[in-house]
Formats: C-alpha cells, structure tokens, sequence
C-alpha cells in the first residue's frame, strides 16, 4: 500500500534542517536522545560530576515487598543481572536468619559476574553480624544508625519475647541517642579493624535536627566511618532539603564521602538523588523498578537515564539492558510497573493514535519521545485508537498483511470507528482484520 505523501522531500529536508538547528551536541545524541541543551549548562543546572556511583539494593528491599517471597536462586540469579547491567555495588540481603554458606553463595554470585562490583552486607547491628560478613568475603556492611534514642526501642527485634510474655528488656534495655550513636560507631570501629568498608545508614533523617546531626556524623566519621548515608524510608525530604543536608555532611566531615537512600513518597526519588550528588554525594541507592515497601526507591532506570540523558554524567549502567532488567524484576517479584513507568514501561514510549504523532516519526524519531526506545531494550508501540486517521489505519493494516486500496482504508477506518463507538472499546488486531476483510470483501 502506498499512502499519499503528506509532505515532499523538500519540505521533509526543511524541517529536520530547523529540528538539527535548535539541537546541541551532548544533549543529542543521534539514534539515541534529544533532551534541552539547558540540563547541561552549569549556569542553570549547577555544577555536576563526571561520574556518579550506583548502589542497588534491590536484594534487601524486595524483602521489605508486601507479598514478596523469592527463592534463594531466584534472587542471586537475578544480582547476576544486575552486575552484569554496570551497577557498580549492591547490597546483600542481610545476615538474619541465613547460614555463612548462604552468605558466602551471595558474595560469589556478585564476583563471579565482576570482580569490580562492590558487595555490601545490610542491616549490621552487632559484632556478630560485623564478623560474619567479614567471613564470608563481603567489600563491607552498613551499620544501621537507629534516627531515635528511646524510641528506636521500637524497631528492635523484641516482639517473639513481648508475645511469649518475656520481659525483652532485660536483653534488650531501651537507650539514650548517646548510646544508639555509640553503640553504632562502636561497630564501625570493628568493621574497620577488620578491614571492612563501612558504609552508615543514618535511618529517619527527616528526623535529625541540626544538632543530632552535627553529633551524629562527628561520632561516625571519628570511628572511621568510610561512607555517611542519608536514609529517608519515609520519604520525607524533597530536593532542596536533600541537598541542603548533604552539604553539611560534608562541611562536617570532609573527608567522609555522602551517600543517600532517598524514597518516593511524592515522587521525588530520582529528583532527590539529582539534587543530593549536585550537592556533593557520591553514591545514591536505588533499586530496579523504584522496588521496596511503601512507596519505593529511586528507580535504577529512571536514575540512570536521568543522570546520563539530561545532565550528562556517567553511571556505569549499561542503558541497554534496563528493560530487561525490568521485566525480570517483575518476575522475581511478581509486582509488573506501571504501563507508562518511566524508561521501562510497556507503554512508556506509546504516545496513542493521532495521525500527527504517528506519522511525524518519519520526519524525526525523537520529537515527542526525547528517548530513543531502542536505546534502553524498549520499543516504540502505535495504538489504532478511536482518534487515528487514515495514515495511522494504513500502518496498522500492513502491520497485519493487508494491502486495501487508499480509498478502501477510508471505508475500513468508518467502519472501525463505528464499531469503536458501538463498543465502547478499542479493537484488537484480530477485529481489525475482520472489517477490513468484510469491507474490501477479501
């Protein structure tokens, strides 16, 4: 079927000459992106890294997943992914519950795939758990930094005994935020002696005020602490907050790197990661598909591409691979993203059935969609929608075999549209095909 050209080749040749006039090396990337040239002028974006570090905790924050309950394999086939898709470290799953062999199967399917790739141990609490990480290979472990004194009571592991009618406080006596400060750099001082990266998750910052802070991070860093790491589980610190702590984190302890674990309670994730490393920080933690409780993570997709698309700063992700990613993220977890989730969603670059947005492709791929979909192991997808015209219609019946002639696609495309507006719904491939066959009586 050949459609009546819409435009000459002169007119085609005018417009991609206007389009390549408004575009700037860098922030176009041909066959790949077209973001504005402003995400890359420092006098409006600030000045940003070369480079930025990844740390996935997809391994421990699925756990934390309503529904969630992963094989053992399943999870470290899956860590295999992701080390092999560039994340330059990830966390473990934690030391709770699991054997030093167990621990030691983690530590190897990360350096098996890449002997580059950091390893963490999550979740360290005692000297026990400092040791056996340590056993079993791991490059380091965060100390958990409870953002309470008494009331970090709360999360202890004493609910077994508080059923059973035992008093946990003998083993477990509530403490001042003196003493959950010193307990934790206590801990770093051994993950240090034992040659250990220690990276300390300051859990609850919304919570920590200019002088907890000050006290917090004077204690930690003083232990030896390599990395200080700002967790926001409630995801209650926007951008300019992030940004403003990592700036005194790094007043107070310059020689300390910063790190940060934003949540997306309002959808700020990845703008919070963006602001923190303008900021200072070195490493944000994410996880594939934004997985964790609640609301979730930055997303490792949509952090990657907004760091290398839009500001021009490198991650270490291979683009490629983040769709796939995606998907077997959703089945190792059983939880599927959005159908217009950012980067990877199965609709994401599917901007419906106007003739206008279909057809301008042929002129530019990267016009309404400023990513290339091929670029992240995505793919451009065209509804035939109750809003499509002819040229749209036309493509979507070659995509099925069919060649009508110009004017019987009109007769199809007022017979589609009829159907839809019977139905109320949109039709399928297959009832394409029966109108149209019904129409051209093939």
């Amino acid at each position: 079927m050949q459609k009546p050209p819409v435009f000459t080749d002169d007119e085609i040749a005018t417009f991609r000459a206007e389009i390549a006039g408004r575009r700037v090396p860098g922030a176009y990337e041909p066959g790949r992106w077209s973001v504005s040239p402003l995400n890359r002028d420092p006098a409006v974006v600030g000045a940003m890294p070369r480079t930025v570090r990844f740390r996935d905790s997809t391994l421990r924050s699925i756990e934390a997943m309503p529904g969630v309950a992963a094989a053992e394999e399943a999870k470290l086939t899956y860590v295999r992914r992701l080390v092999r898709a560039g994340v330059a470290e990830v966390t473990g799953a934690g030391a709770a519950g699991r054997t030093l062999d167990e621990l030691k199967a983690e530590v190897a399917a990360v350096k098996d795939e890449s002997a580059d790739c950091g390893i963490l141990c999550p979740l360290v609490f005692a000297d026990a758990d400092v040791d056996r990480a340590a056993e079993a290979g791991y490059d380091g472990v965060q100390v958990w930094v409870d953002g309470f004194g008494e009331t970090s009571q709360i999360y202890k592991r004493i609910y077994d005994q508080a059923w059973a009618g035992e008093d946990w406080r003998e083993t477990s006596p509530i403490r001042t935020r003196a003493q959950v400060v010193g307990s934790a750099a206590r801990l770093v001082e051994r993950a240090r002696e034992r040659g250990l990266r220690v990276t300390t998750p300051m859990l609850m910052v919304s919570y920590l005020n200019a002088e907890l802070l000050q006290e917090t991070v004077a204690a930690l860093a003083a232990a030896g602490a390599t990395e200080l790491t700002l967790f926001d589980g409630p995801g209650a610190v926007g951008p300019e907050a992030y940004a403003a702590l990592v700036s005194r984190v790094r007043e107070l302890a310059p020689d300390v790197e910063v790190g940060l674990h934003p949540h997306n309670t309002f959808g700020l994730a990845v703008a919070c990661a963006v602001a923190a490393v303008r900021a200072g920080a070195r490493t944000i933690e994410l996880s594939a598909n934004g997985y964790c409780g609640g609301p979730g993570n930055a997303d490792l997709a949509a952090t990657t591409l907004a760091f290398e698309v839009l500001y021009g700063v490198a991650t270490g992700v291979r683009m490629s691979e983040l769709t796939a990613l995606a998907r077997a993220g959703e089945e190792l977890t059983g939880y599927r993203v959005a159908w217009n989730h950012p980067v990877t969603g199965p609709l994401a670059f599917n901007w419906g059935g106007l003739d206008f947005i279909t057809q301008e492709v042929t002129v530019d791929t990267l016009l309404h969609n400023c990513l290339e979909p091929s670029s992240v192991g995505n793919e451009r997808t065209v509804p035939f929608t109750p809003f499509s015209g002819p040229y749209t219609l036309a493509d979507k019946l070659s995509e099925l075999g069919l060649d009508p002639s110009n004017d019987q696609v009109g007769d199809i495309l007022r017979a589609c549209r009829e159907e839809m507006a019977a139905s109320g719904a949109v039709l399928s491939d297959e009832d394409i095909r029966k109108i149209a066959r019904r129409v051209t009586g093939a």
